[in-house]
């Protein structure tokens, strides 16, 4: 017996876009502090593309042995605020299980003066930092950190720079 052949095919919704000032606008449920994330602040030469970069690193406090997984996020820059948009955890291909932080670089090329960071989770809540890049001196400063005055916003991510991951041209 044969089934039935559909006449219409379903429509599958579309799904929304996680995009950084929706996430900006979001007021957070109330939550207590609790550090769950790193910024890690850095220059790095990348010898594949013969370019020196300002990094920063977003890494999970926690860390995970069964799988590997990676920070899924979103960036943008506007004159001196980068935004930076946690979107959750992503699984890496992993042929040997081993203990590690899940951890993702973002790259941004030749910043030099101060520069607003916001790490930015999906619920709404923010953390800030004010870091100055000093591209000919080579060096990296953290001015401050805080948490923005929004409705239920906590503290989840310390930022830091990380002088041991400092990598340059020969």
């Amino acid at each position: 017996m044969p089934l039935k052949k559909p006449k219409d095919i379903p429509k599958l919704p579309k799904t929304r876009k996680k995009n950084i000032e929706a996430a900006k606008k979001a007021i957070p449920a109330p939550k207590e502090d609790k550090t769950e994330y790193q910024c890690l602040a850095f220059f790095k030469f990348d010898s594949t593309l013969n370019k020196e970069f300002c990094c920063f690193r977003i890494q999970t406090i926690a860390e995970f042995t069964s799988f590997a997984y990676e920070v899924s996020l979103a960036s943008q820059v506007d004159k001196n605020v980068i935004d930076i948009i946690i979107l959750g955890l992503q699984a890496k291909i992993n042929y040997l299980p081993h203990v590690s932080a899940a951890v993702t670089d973002v790259n941004f090329e030749r910043l030099n003066g101060e520069y607003v960071v916001n790490v930015i989770k999906q619920d709404g809540s923010m953390n800030t930092a004010v870091f100055e890049f000093n591209y000919f001196k080579r060096e990296i400063k953290l001015a401050k950190t805080f948490v923005p005055e929004k409705k239920n916003n906590r503290l989840f991510c310390e930022f830091l720079v990380s002088e041991k991951d400092f990598s340059f041209r020969e």
